[in-house]
């Protein structure tokens, strides 16, 4: 009975051992699968630009390399999500601490003298439906566009993206009236279709905003402002700009903005109720403040 005892211990661990190595077998080869990928996107986006540069390009020509990246970045995309890539807006307060300790140099740059910072999370509205709708192919180019339009305002007015991931992005501001008035940017030029995938595809983005401390004393502050800006996007509508009452009462009296109440809730993980604002331009025309 006890060589039967050891033996069945034996083959449990074998097993476990067995598995450990199948799972780091897998991730290295996903691994190496990406940055394949990412290089030949990179040789290939060389080439395109080599045409362009060197002599008149037929179309026929930027269309075969131009698509032969879009496959690439398709397959690529494939991959990852076949392996559960998750939303950021339902990530964990640990894995909010863990991004911003990870970035905590260039966001203690950001932050004001009390050492805040007025964290934004945004994703598409729907976004998978419309990939699914769309096609990969499409979904891609929409995608790029959508990042490109995101990461020139962002530069304007001055924010540091943490991280993006899918369709989703996780910026610091200095300021709530710097934050506000970004987001708004963004928004405008959404509305007004600025790019050709754009247009051809209009999307809703919903962003949160929330003001916090950006300096981790007690080990957990950073995750849980951090994680009141993604809950606060989760309950955002498309179109809409969504905000906590640390950034209504920061932007105080600004004459540009309108702060309009959209009442009180529980928020995912966090404890308390919030008391939540939908922002939006007095004027409803241009910015506020010049990028």
């Amino acid at each position: 009975m006890g060589f039967g005892l050891c033996h069945g211990v034996r083959v449990t661990e074998w097993l476990l051992v067995a598995g450990l190595a199948l799972a780091l077998a897998t991730l290295a080869v996903l691994a190496v699968a990406l940055r394949r990928a990412g290089a030949r996107i990179r040789a290939l986006e060389a080439d395109l630009e080599a045409l362009r540069t060197t002599r008149p390009v037929r179309p026929s020509q930027a269309a075969q390399v131009a698509g032969a990246v879009v496959r690439t970045m398709v397959d690529t995309a494939e991959r990852v999500r076949e392996r559960g890539v998750s939303g950021m807006l339902l990530a964990s307060i640990e894995d909010f601490t863990r991004w911003t300790t990870e970035d905590r140099a260039q966001i203690r740059d950001i932050a004001d003298a009390d050492g805040n910072v007025t964290f934004m999370f945004s994703d598409i509205e729907n976004s998978t439906a419309l990939n699914a709708d769309l096609g990969d192919e499409r979904w891609v180019r929409l995608l790029d566009e959508h990042d490109r339009l995101v990461r020139r305002r962002i530069e304007e007015y001055g924010g540091h993206i943490v991280k993006s991931q899918g369709d989703g992005f996780m910026v610091v501001f200095g300021s709530p009236l710097i934050a506000v008035d970004a987001c708004l940017a963004v928004q405008d030029d959404l509305l007004r279709g600025r790019g050709r995938q754009l247009r051809r595809t209009p999307i809703r983005v919903r962003m949160g905003l929330h003001t916090g401390t950006a300096i981790a004393r007690e080990g957990d502050w950073f995750g849980a402002a951090v994680a009141t800006a993604a809950r606060v996007a989760a309950r955002a509508d498309g179109g809409s700009v969504l905000t906590t009452d640390a950034v209504h009462d920061g932007v105080g009296d600004a004459e540009a903005f309108t702060f309009e109440a959209a009442g009180i809730t529980q928020l995912k993980g966090l404890p308390g109720t919030h008391r939540l604002w939908r922002v939006r331009r007095t004027d409803e025309t241009t910015a506020a403040i010049e990028g």
